[in-house]
């Protein structure tokens, strides 16, 4: 089995990786990792590599060779992918995005240990400078190989680490895999926190300013059909089901499947 894993930054996509890998015995693709030791080596932040490699495209396309290589020659084990654009590069593979917060995503890289290139003052110059390193991203990828890895059509399957515990996320990722390696579907499957969620009458979630910690949840995915929302900044707004998107968040299930109506 192959499994690509690609998200927004901040998403947690190297911590799955790493449990997916310790738990069912996956070996580990990661191309952050040498994009980070490629920044450290030229003396440079990830945002300045993300520029220059926008005008030098010989970074992309050694990084990304490497994944078409590895994944065909490496058909008989089972590996994931932590990578930016391994679904598209790698020839076979359950594809995942990871998708995020800007909220969360800010307070996990200010926490985390990643070296003077991706050290930040303050929770909103974080947050201003991973939108501003998505975007570079986002460019560069539609300039190089017009892709737009942040479409959530590319993909099996999206998932929202905002509130989820890792481990859970892991084990849906594997499970979510297994299912599809034996019946796969053709629409991306979508999974968010009833938390990010805006029901009409509901109110608005508030983010707390501290490091958002997993609750305690006793339904893992909410059952029931996809409910329709649209984007609402950094949330989704619901557009039916609300009776059910409200009893998911009083349950306080982890997921509920939605379908994001067309733009």
């Amino acid at each position: 089995m192959h499994i690509t894993i690609t998200g927004n930054l901040g998403s947690g996509k190297s911590t799955y990786c790493r449990m997916l890998a310790e738990k069912y015995g996956f070996e580990i693709y990661s191309t952050g990792k040498v994009q980070r030791e490629l920044a450290r080596k030229m003396n440079m932040s990830t945002l300045e590599l993300n520029q220059l490699m926008r005008t030098d495209e010989k970074y992309d396309r050694m990084i990304d060779g490497e994944t078409t290589r590895i994944s065909r020659e490496n058909r008989d084990k089972n590996i994931i992918f932590d990578s930016r654009l391994a679904w598209h590069f790698a020839e076979k593979s359950f594809k995942v995005f990871v998708s995020v917060s800007l909220e969360a995503a800010a307070i996990r890289v200010m926490n985390d240990k990643r070296g003077e290139e991706e050290r930040y003052s303050s929770l909103e110059e974080a947050k201003s400078l991973l939108a501003k390193r998505a975007e570079t991203e986002k460019i560069r990828y539609k300039e190089i190989y017009n892709l737009e890895y942040m479409n959530f059509s590319n993909y099996n399957l999206v998932i929202d680490s905002t509130f989820c515990p890792p481990e859970k996320i892991a084990d849906i990722i594997y499970n979510e895999a297994l299912m599809y390696e034996q019946n796969p579907w053709d629409k991306t499957k979508i999974l968010v926190s009833p938390k990010r969620l805006i029901i009409p009458g509901a109110g608005l979630r508030d983010i707390p300013d501290e490091p958002l910690e997993p609750e305690a949840g006793e339904i893992c995915i909410m059952s029931g059909p996809a409910i329709k929302v649209k984007k609402a900044g950094d949330d989704f707004q619901v557009l039916d089901e609300f009776d059910r998107a409200l009893e998911a968040r009083r349950l306080n299930a982890y997921y509920v499947r939605i379908e994001l109506a067309a733009d």
